[in-house]
């Protein structure tokens, strides 16, 4: 399929969150005001626009779409501290700040995380979730505990050398620093992408791996109890598609999407997951009506 060049995207915004810091959002009217609007969650080491820039177009010829960079991502909140917490109240402050009283939460990957999040602890502001490419836990394995215990060691080095740059008062944003380079003007997909990818720091997507690590939402998983669908990428190496299914499973209800699709299907495999996120955000959208 044809993927959008950069200036034919949604013109991005700063908003405010009060008390919580300031963000980049892109916000998208649907062709009726009625429709529940959607909240898309990017994944890890991306910004809103590079997850999901393949996918606007469609979804918004039906509803309003709204994406945002999550903090330590992109243009989103500058923080120390990585917090998957701290993600899902921020996604509520989104909606507070908009004016919006609920939404359905679209996340992938780790959007996928923060979504389930976001229901945990604001359900009421959650009218229904569309999960993809993401899980309900992330050490299941030998491999993946070693992974996260050595990433951990890792990132208390790092925080050591973070406390002293700051001690020098050099600035620790490196997220705001290299984001200024998403003010250029281009034409060209593959540029503009980089650009987008590299305005996230080494040590954002660190700490968020650290906070994935820790993420373990199986045992209330069963109590959600709004319209939920899962888009499965059957050949994910990341998040295996028998672990997205078990999610799926642990859902009452949540109908499932299987694609032939690897784990960054949302942009390089665009022509088969965008049919399908359309199909399950538009099975969610029919049973919060």
């Amino acid at each position: 399929m044809p993927l959008p060049r950069p200036h034919e995207l949604p013109v991005g915004r700063t908003l405010d969150l009060p008390g919580r810091g300031s963000t980049w959002i892109t916000d998208t009217p649907g062709p009726s005001p009625e429709a529940t609007p959607l909240v898309l969650l990017h994944a890890l080491g991306c910004t809103g626009l590079l997850t999901w820039f393949p996918s606007l177009s469609d979804l918004a010829r039906r509803q309003r779409v709204i994406t945002l960079d999550q903090r330590g991502h992109g243009r989103g909140i500058a923080t120390d501290r990585f917090s998957l917490r701290d993600c899902a109240d921020d996604v509520a402050a989104l909606l507070d700040a908009l004016g919006l009283e609920r939404a359905v939460v679209v996340g992938y990957s780790m959007g996928g995380v923060v979504a389930q999040r976001v229901w945990r602890q604001h359900p009421r502001r959650v009218a229904g979730l569309v999960l993809a490419a993401t899980s309900d836990r992330f050490q299941l394995t030998v491999a993946e505990r070693a992974f996260f215990a050595g990433m951990g060691v890792s990132m208390l080095g790092a925080r050591q050398v973070a406390r002293q740059v700051a001690r020098s008062r050099v600035s620790t944003s490196a997220t705001r620093s290299a984001a200024e380079a998403l003010d250029v003007d281009l034409t060209d997909t593959r540029a503009w992408a980089l650009r987008e990818l590299r305005s996230t720091s080494p040590w954002s997507v660190g700490e968020a791996l650290t906070a994935l690590g820790r993420h373990h939402s199986r045992p209330w998983l069963g109590r959600v109890d709004v319209p939920t669908a899962v888009v499965v990428t059957a050949r994910d190496r990341v998040v295996p598609g028998r672990r997205q299914l078990a999610l799926a499973r642990s859902v009452p209800g949540a109908t499932v999407h299987d694609i032939d699709a690897g784990h960054a299907a949302c942009v390089l495999e665009a022509d088969v997951f965008v049919p399908a996120l359309v199909q399950a955000v538009a099975t969610v959208t029919a049973r919060v009506r």
